[in-house]
């Protein structure tokens, strides 16, 4: 498939879904939307507590509250589904930095990716569930689905896995150069995934909240479904969460759009009419992501006292310089924003 055919027929098919969706507005179930968002809301906030407890092992000494761990994890989540390439990350690890005294961007990064854990366990189940329910497409079946991206990888298997080697291999580089003391690098990686050494605790503070947090979050889907008239079940659930598991492995757009509406339209095309599909794929992406980015967008503004995402990138520059500043005398402090360290907490 040509990428320039690819792309209008991706963008062709969404802006249609979106067409149907705003037809459709008059049959959403108002009620079941509004369970859909409450469970949500706990999902990400049970998630967030999550990350909490990871970065508390972490950094035992360090004076921070769960308030600004909930923020920072919503801004990022918030922005995610705005800004394509998961740049809401960025924020997020920005704002728990400096929320953080005597914290560093590596240990930050660490402690984010021991929440993956948790999430490639009920991944393997979830996808190993919708691929044998017949309805789910195969990998090699991707290359004809009308997501540009998806698709554009599916159909050339070689460059994909060039890309993911090439990444790799930049991200060791990048490492190795931007690490002068190598050891002491390696020392901060280990402090943020100190949790993962007291498996115990790991399983109660970290595993156990966050399974409980999922359930939410099949909660919210299930009245997704039921609110967009798909129809909530647990298979219908599990597909749901299947689609959003392959389209976070591809995130080129805001919350991985594309990829979603390309396969949920194939997923339930037994299920429902086609208009009724479309408009199910539109509506609960826009319901999340507007619901996520107002919450997360104010908890920058109440939390952190920052009004624009310019205003983020400015502080992230200034806290990269001091600290660049500092690194050749005592370690720098994790504090910068005003508002978001041990005096907003």
């Amino acid at each position: 498939m040509h990428l320039p055919l690819a792309v209008g027929d991706s963008f062709r098919s969404f802006f249609d879904a979106i067409d149907k969706f705003f037809s459709s507005l008059a049959a959403v179930h108002l009620g079941s939307l509004l369970i859909a968002l409450a469970a949500f809301f706990i999902y990400l906030t049970l998630r967030s507590r999550a990350s909490y407890n990871i970065l508390r092992a972490a950094f035992p000494d360090g004076e921070f509250r769960f308030r600004v761990i909930w923020g920072s994890y919503w801004s990022g989540y918030g922005f995610n589904n705005v800004i394509p390439a998961r740049g809401g990350d960025v924020i997020r690890l920005f704002l728990t930095k400096t929320s953080i005294p005597e914290s560093s961007y590596s240990a930050i990064a660490a402690a984010f990716a021991v929440e993956f854990g948790f999430d490639l366990s009920i991944g393997i189940v979830v996808l190993t569930f919708a691929f044998t329910q017949g309805v789910f497409p195969k990998p090699p079946d991707f290359s004809k689905l009308s997501a540009f991206d998806l698709s554009f990888f599916a159909s050339h298997p070689q460059f994909a896995l060039f890309t993911i080697t090439f990444l790799a291999i930049a991200v060791i580089a990048l490492t190795a150069l931007l690490s002068a003391r190598v050891r002491a690098f390696w020392s901060r990686v280990r402090q943020g995934l100190t949790v993962l050494f007291d498996r115990r605790r790991y399983f109660r503070e970290v595993w156990l909240v966050q399974l409980c947090a999922w359930l939410f979050r099949f909660t919210a889907f299930w009245f997704l479904l039921e609110a967009f008239n798909i129809g909530g079940s647990v298979k219908n659930v599990l597909l749901v969460l299947g689609v959003n598991a392959v389209a976070a492995v591809v995130p080129f757009t805001p919350g991985g759009a594309g990829v979603q509406q390309a396969l949920l339209a194939k997923v339930f095309a037994t299920t429902a009419s086609a208009d009724v599909v479309a408009a199910y794929s539109v509506g609960q992406q826009v319901a999340i992501a507007a619901f996520s980015f107002a919450i997360g967008f104010s908890a920058l503004v109440f939390v952190f006292r920052i009004r624009s995402f310019k205003e983020v990138i400015r502080r992230g520059k200034e806290d990269r310089a001091a600290d660049k500043e500092r690194a050749g005398g005592e370690p720098a402090p994790g504090g910068g924003v005003e508002g978001a360290g041990a005096g907003a907490a």
